[in-house]
């Protein structure tokens, strides 16, 4: 079926999105600020795209199809009107991601969705005209390799738009799970926990960031540490949805100190090469 798609926010999980639905057949526009910034978010959707190929998972010849189903728009504005489906993968900030929403439903998708991995839907939905196209669609990083995918309903998502959505994960070659509209979902909220423990673990020495992890991989099976996923994610992403959730819950989900001081101090983790872990 495929289409057209715009993903708007080029960082790493907007351009994971891109290039999972390059890769499903859909010609793909990827928006940003500017120019510069949206050229980047391809060149990062063409890299996974080649690492796909790198990995035998796709062939040379559909990498090379999927790469040439990517674009780069700088704004909204300049996106193609009227795309099957719109997702927004913004910073983790209600009020940003209420302006981006607007701009977006202008464009006039058949499916509106949003990658937030907490912030309520129906909150989402309120600046907009028909909140019964919105959506969550929550994916998971790295994008390309995992499976999961919740769609989250909002208080006003129609069940037509419900059944467009879980049809459009499956046709990405993923598994959707439904999920009522709670902040932190079933994933976040589960997962924070236990990378919000872990941190404080090794702010009070309980043990090295790296003998942390290897406790959940091996004793749990785990096939990633709660450390190093932290680092995977965006440590100042997993401060925002901190944030979010301890505003909802109360302080359990407070984030540590040491989490706010490293991103104070820049250190986002993967994507600036250092976090709880020193990236190459």
């Amino acid at each position: 079926m495929s289409g057209r798609a715009t993903v708007i926010g080029g960082g790493t999980m907007g351009a994971g999105i891109a290039s999972v639905l390059a890769k499903a057949g859909f010609e793909t526009e990827l928006v940003e600020v500017d120019q510069q910034h949206a050229d980047a978010g391809v060149r990062s959707a063409t890299q996974m795209i080649a690492e796909s190929v790198a990995r035998s998972r796709i062939t040379v010849g559909d990498g090379e199809a999927a790469k040439a189903r990517l674009s780069a728009r700088a704004g909204i504005e300049g996106a193609t009107p009227r795309p099957r489906l719109v997702v927004e993968a913004v910073p983790e900030r209600i009020e940003l991601k209420h302006e981006v929403l607007t701009a977006a439903e202008a464009l006039e998708p058949e499916l509106l969705a949003s990658n937030t991995s907490g912030i309520s839907i129906t909150d989402l939905a309120e600046p907009l005209g028909d909140p019964s196209r919105f959506v969550g669609l929550h994916f998971f990083n790295p994008v390309p390799a995992m499976g999961l995918v919740e769609v989250i309903l909002g208080e006003q998502t129609s069940p037509a738009t419900e059944r467009a959505a879980t049809d459009l994960v499956a046709e990405l070659g993923k598994e959707p799970i439904i999920v009522g509209d709670s902040p932190g979902f079933a994933s976040s909220r589960l997962g924070l926990i236990l990378g919000l423990e872990a941190i404080r673990m090794v702010e009070s020495d309980v043990a090295a960031p790296a003998d942390i992890d290897r406790a959940m991989v091996l004793g749990y099976r785990h096939p990633v540490g709660p450390l190093r996923l932290t680092d995977l994610i965006g440590l100042d992403v997993r401060l925002d949805i901190a944030r979010n959730l301890e505003h909802a819950y109360g302080e359990r989900f407070s984030p540590p100190p040491l989490l706010e001081e490293m991103v104070a101090e820049g250190k986002l983790g993967k994507k600036s090469g250092q976090g709880f872990f020193t990236w190459g």
